[in-house]
């Protein structure tokens, strides 16, 4: 059976005010839904989305949008801390290897950041499936790799 984000125990989560910035980032985002579910998009057909997150330690990626069913695949070790679009802020380890699968009915997404708590590199690998319950959101030319 695929595990789901519901299966991973974080480390620490907790509903308190959020700093500034990181609120007014995620209410930005909630007027202009950003689909870029990763750094760069390296593959794209009309089945898949497959894109890459790379963090260095201390680095941050934004706040996102996932409204498609997807999978994320970790290739390091690491530590991360995400805000999530119900209010929480959660911290979880990660293994090399790790995989979660999500899906989304009609109607219903997560927007959430991600920022490497840890002392490594963090990696991630996304698979967005285009054939979901909802309607893929438009991405921008620039995240993608070129000669795809």
């Amino acid at each position: 059976m695929a595990l789901t984000m519901m299966d991973k125990k974080p480390l620490d989560a907790k509903t308190t005010a959020w700093p500034a910035e990181i609120a007014a980032e995620f209410e930005r985002e909630s007027k202009q839904p950003n689909g870029c579910v990763g750094q760069r998009l390296l593959s794209e057909n009309e089945r898949v989305r497959v894109w890459e997150i790379r963090l260095k330690p201390g680095e941050r990626f934004g706040f996102h949008r996932h409204v498609l069913d997807y999978f994320w695949s970790v290739t390091t070790d690491g530590r991360a801390r995400a805000h999530i679009n119900d209010g929480t802020t959660v911290e979880h380890t990660y293994t090399a290897g790790e995989t979660r699968h999500e899906s989304h009915e009609p109607g219903h997404y997560k927007v959430h950041d991600l920022e490497n708590i840890g002392t490594t590199d963090l990696n991630f690998i996304t698979v967005e499936f285009l054939d979901s319950a909802n309607k893929p959101l438009p991405v921008p030319d620039r995240v993608r790799v070129k000669g795809q």
